[in-house]
């Protein structure tokens, strides 16, 4: 009679889903992080695919990046976490609120959209309830890619569109048709859309239409990442769920 460890076989399905993500990374297009200092990973491809939960929009391989403070556990805001249950606190008082957000590569704008106003004041069981409210709005009325994404830009380079969304209102400072640099600053990280707090979501796409793009994996050029109390390098590098990570340059 063969014999067998539950826990044996967890470790081997988790194994196999982490083999079935690494094939999928395999051929990830590497491009520089496109913010500047030092950044939470919330979201990302490394922990699961989809890394939203769902293939539409062009997501499957998309990140979510935060900016914490250095206290134990998950800050975003100066306010403690049951302050910001109960009572909340303001929008552009969280760390990452207003940061620079910079073209990942060379390329043209192809769509730039800008006037999507965010909520002033941050409520964790407000903004939950205000994502799920969204979902239920676009399972019955059809994705709005705009109206998900906030203010937003996407740029084209060889075939591949960047997204960059939830920006903050009045920061987006390029154009449809405008080339842009690799390092420009082209809008500062915001809470439009739909977002349950300020950060930026970044995504590679085969289409300038997120109702119709596929997402494409995406690699960081080069950044460093905080491991035991010690900064080290990584090159071509996808960076783990909440991994603190920082720019070079």
């Amino acid at each position: 009679m063969l014999e067998y460890d539950g826990d044996e076989l967890v470790r081997d399905d988790v194994t196999a889903g982490q083999v079935r993500r690494d094939a999928e990374l395999e051929d990830a297009v590497v491009v520089e992080f496109p913010l500047r200092g030092e950044w939470s990973v919330e979201r990302t491809p490394a922990r699961r695919i989809p890394s939203h939960g769902t293939d539409l929009l062009g997501q499957r391989f998309a990140y979510d990046l935060v900016r914490t403070d250095h206290r134990p556990g998950f800050h975003l805001h100066p306010a403690g976490t049951l302050r910001l249950l109960l009572i909340g606190g303001r929008t552009r008082d969280c760390y990452g609120w207003g940061q620079p957000v910079h073209a990942a590569s060379d390329g043209v704008i192809v769509q730039a959209v800008d006037g999507v106003p965010e909520r002033q004041w941050l409520h964790i069981v407000r903004e939950s309830w205000w994502a799920v409210k969204n979902t239920v709005v676009f399972a019955r009325r059809g994705l709005d890619a705009a109206r998900l994404a906030g203010n937003h830009v996407i740029v084209e380079t060889g075939g591949t569109y960047a997204l960059y969304a939830h920006l903050a209102p009045g920061s987006v400072t390029v154009r449809k048709g405008q080339r842009v640099g690799v390092g420009e600053v082209i809008g500062r990280v915001g809470h439009a859309g739909n977002s349950t707090a300020p950060h930026l979501h970044f995504q590679l796409m085969d289409s300038a239409d997120p109702l119709r793009a596929r997402g494409i994996p995406c690699a960081f050029t080069l950044y460093l990442v905080q491991r035991d109390g010690q900064w080290q390098r990584v090159e071509s590098g996808i960076p783990q769920r909440r991994e603190r990570i920082c720019s070079v340059t």
